[in-house]
């Protein structure tokens, strides 16, 4: 139902080194498998059921779906999985593609393997100074959680050249109080619940 600019992906690696889409470390609450993504290798992994009948994708098979239709956001979960996630991406390049990570050496890595990508440093806890740190990272955005936010944060990383974007937002209270600071863009759970408020404010 959602027409969104870009979809967000969170990447892992199965045992024989292919990057899989995989929010959690172990497979127990969201497929039909037991124990560690990596401990599996990918033809195991797509034995297994991901909710009504799906399989656990590849990054590069979600590189296919979204190209010519929207932009994609890598989340790298494992440090040290740079130089495979970047080949796939290196290879299936979607519209615009951000890599994006909790771990400053990810984005650092990942600058350093496709020059020129768009990144992004991502924040749960405060800092001293999140500008300050994504712009010595060269990143492109920070991806800050909702109650780290203040309309003068907004306004200091737009003085740096840095988008600001925020998660998780689900209720129009949040898209309002978000989009009155001024951010960039927000990451949500229920992108036809974000299309109805911003296509109707």
């Amino acid at each position: 139902m959602a027409c969104t600019d870009y979809v967000e992906v969170d990447v892992r690696l199965s045992r024989d080194g292919i990057p899989v889409i995989m929010h959690d470390p172990m497979l127990d609450r969201t497929t039909s498998g037991k124990g560690p993504v990596n401990a599996y290798s990918i033809e195991e992994l797509k034995t297994l059921n991901a909710g009504k009948g799906e399989q656990i994708p590849t990054l590069e098979e979600v590189c296919c779906l979204v190209s010519g239709r929207c932009g994609l956001f890598v989340e790298i979960k494992e440090p040290g999985s740079e130089s495979l996630v970047c080949s796939v991406l290196r290879h299936n390049p979607a519209e615009t593609i951000f890599i994006v990570s909790f771990h400053p050496e990810s984005i650092v890595s990942a600058q350093d393997l496709l020059p020129g990508v768009k990144t992004g440093i991502i924040y749960s806890r405060a800092l001293a100074d999140h500008p300050g740190a994504a712009e010595g990272l060269g990143a492109d955005a920070i991806l800050l959680k909702l109650a780290l936010l203040s309309g003068d944060l907004v306004k200091e990383c737009h003085k740096k050249n840095l988008l600001i974007i925020s998660w998780t937002l689900d209720s129009k209270e949040e898209f309002q109080v978000a989009t009155e600071m001024g951010i960039d863009g927000l990451a949500t759970d229920n992108p036809c619940r974000a299309r109805n408020y911003f296509m109707n404010r």
